[in-house]
């Protein structure tokens, strides 16, 4: 999160640092969305992989700006969670 510092009375910028899992889907028309699981409706898309990178990475600032700002608690990750594909198989 280093695009919104706190710089401290002493003239030192304050940051803390959070990674969340997203995920990257392209869409019928081409273009990429993004969400965060752990950040419920932080979404956007893109119209490349790369824009949509930098959109999610925007809104996640946003949504963790917002919350403080409105003295709630930063939400983290679960550490349990596992993201894995399973195979579906269905007659043809």
């Amino acid at each position: 999160m280093q695009r919104h510092p706190t710089t401290t009375s002493g003239g030192v910028i304050a940051v803390k640092s959070y990674l969340f899992r997203i995920v990257l889907t392209k869409e019928d028309d081409g273009r990429w969305s993004a969400e965060v699981p752990a950040l419920p409706g932080c979404a956007t898309q893109g119209e490349t992989f790369e824009e949509a990178q930098n959109m999610i990475q925007d809104a996640i600032e946003g949504y963790l700006l917002t919350l403080r700002d409105m003295k709630e608690n930063l939400p983290s990750e679960s550490a349990g969670m596992i993201v894995t594909k399973i195979p579906a198989m269905i007659p043809a």
